[in-house]
């Protein structure tokens, strides 16, 4: 591939890229044999029209759109390489045309990659406080560990809040069985709220053995076929079962821990949870100080570079979403909203979180930092230990290039850290702008998602690293990572304009004869 006319002009970088005849004619060819079952061509069985026929009905060019897509990516990387420039966000490709001889030029821009300048970053001060667990708080906590090792037992007496009745049910509406209203030894922990209002209550007191009807009246927010009804259900106790909690005594501390007292059980829980506070106050301490660097830093960002990024988060939630079962527009839906309105949302947090990156770049920049071979292994092997997974599969899935640029941002980082001042008297925050009025105004609060149960190797790596908030956020990709805006691979480039030729009719698009 010939890189030629590289021009820079406006913040952005524009180039031509030639393919020769023969590769675009390989990718034409193989669009053809793609596409050709979906086509109707008269006089031919579906799939057997020769490419000539069915370019000479919809036009030679009928299948040089997907061609262009194909190369596209690989052109354009060929393309950047040549123009020694870095470029932010994904390509647009402005124009293509194929020449007499066969060989495609396309046309690219692209945003170029932004110039920070930096600020202040060393001697900032941030609020932390010191570390204090009280007594209340390791009460609570026990009594977690004390309430996971109770043990459940049948009780003979009659059902009190709290205890679990092993039942059968079976619901009816104007005398008839309606829908999901029937169960089989089912677990129900009286006051739970796991049925229908007043469902519970009316088996306080019922023993085992004992048959019951229990009358309720259904939510009117209920399932629309059930919403504001009354209905009766005939439930049978079988078992009544009652969370026995073991006594808060030396014994116990035996059993759950390697200390012989509670006292010394009790002296363990304070310092773990000194720990886990320590963690989190650190944790916020390093943000605050990113996020004061970053104010300080004077760039701009392109809308580009900030689109894909938005276009990334949306696809990784749009992976979770799956896991659970959803689509994206039921999940959008349960937060009140539309795709365009939680791009909207979700962009001042994406470009703040661009803002810093590009802030510990300088700062790595500016102070010389590097990173060695040995420091790489050992993330590596890090990595390795923390994900239990294969070194080996570790490095196919986290490209060399971007371990070495986490490790950097996250040295850049420290640096700021390290030459901070830490005060005990938290910041008077400044009093907030009075808000503009807006039709389109809204508050969102979101869902949720639990975390799926299986999700692929390469998508742990990425969503764990992404969690530690303290530090630098770490884009663990695939290999796809090598090249693109701050580690990211770019999509393919979007066209803003076709050729006069380009806007001929798809394959798909002929009507069927």
């Amino acid at each position: 591939m010939e890189t030629k006319n590289i021009e820079k002009k406006e913040k952005k970088v524009v180039f031509d890229v030639v393919v020769d005849a023969k590769t675009f004619e390989d990718e034409v060819q193989k669009s053809y044999l793609r596409n050709r079952s979906r086509i109707a061509v008269p006089g031919f069985r579906r799939g057997k029209a020769p490419r000539k026929v069915i370019e000479g009905m919809y036009g030679k060019d009928v299948f040089h759109d997907e061609a262009v897509d194909a190369l596209a990516l690989e052109a354009f990387k060929s393309g950047v390489e040549a123009s020694g420039e870095r470029t932010a966000g994904d390509p647009a490709i402005t124009d293509y045309k194929v020449d007499e001889d066969g060989a495609l030029t396309i046309s690219y821009e692209a945003a170029l990659y932004p110039e920070a300048a930096l600020g202040e970053y060393k001697g900032l001060t941030a609020y932390k406080p010191a570390v204090e667990v009280s007594e209340e708080e390791i009460d609570t906590e026990v009594e977690a560990v004390r309430k996971r090792n109770a043990r459940i037992a049948s009780v003979e007496r009659g059902a009190q809040k709290d205890d679990t009745v092993i039942i059968d049910f079976d619901g009816f509406r104007d005398g008839k069985r309606f829908a999901g209203g029937k169960g089989k030894d089912y677990h129900l922990k009286l006051g739970s709220g796991a049925f229908v209002p007043g469902f519970e209550d009316q088996l306080i007191g019922a023993v085992a053995g004992e048959e019951r009807e229990v009358n309720v009246t259904f939510p009117d927010n209920y399932a629309e076929e059930l919403a504001g009804a009354d209905a009766m259900f005939k439930v049978k106790v079988h078992e009544v079962q009652e969370t026995q909690l073991p006594d808060l005594d030396d014994e116990f501390a035996k059993d759950i821990s390697e200390f012989d007292t509670l006292a010394e059980y009790r002296d363990s829980v304070r310092e773990e949870l000194k720990q886990r506070k320590q963690e989190r106050l650190d944790n916020e301490f390093r943000q605050v100080l990113m996020r004061k660097a970053a104010d300080n830093v004077e760039v701009e960002i392109p809308d580009a570079m900030v689109n894909a990024r938005v276009n990334s988060n949306m696809e990784e939630l749009s992976r979770r979403v799956a896991a659970q079962g959803m689509s994206m527009g039921q999940y959008l839906q349960m937060m009140g909203m539309n795709e365009q309105l939680y791009r909207s949302y979700i962009r001042p947090a994406v470009t703040s979180e661009i803002r810093v990156e590009l802030m510990l770049e300088k700062v790595a920049q500016t102070e010389g930092i590097e990173v060695g071979a040995e420091e790489i292994e050992a993330e590596y092997k890090r990595l390795s230990d923390e994900y239990d997974m294969e070194l080996d599969r570790v490095r196919e899935i986290v490209p060399e290039d971007v371990v070495k640029r986490d490790l950097e941002m996250q040295k850049a980082s420290d640096v700021i850290v390290e030459a901070a001042i830490a005060t005990d008297e938290p910041e008077q925050p400044a009093a907030p702008a009075e808000p503009e009025e807006a039709e389109d105004a809204v508050t969102v609060e979101p869902v949720e998602l639990e975390a799926p149960a299986e999700i692929d190797e390469a998508a742990k790596l990425v969503e764990a690293e992404e969690a530690k908030a303290a530090k630098p956020e770490r884009t663990l990709k695939s290999k796809k990572a090598e090249e693109g805006e701050a580690g990211e691979q770019p999509e393919k480039p979007k066209r803003t304009r076709k050729t006069k030729k380009a806007e001929t009719a798809e394959p798909e698009t002929p009507a069927e004869e």
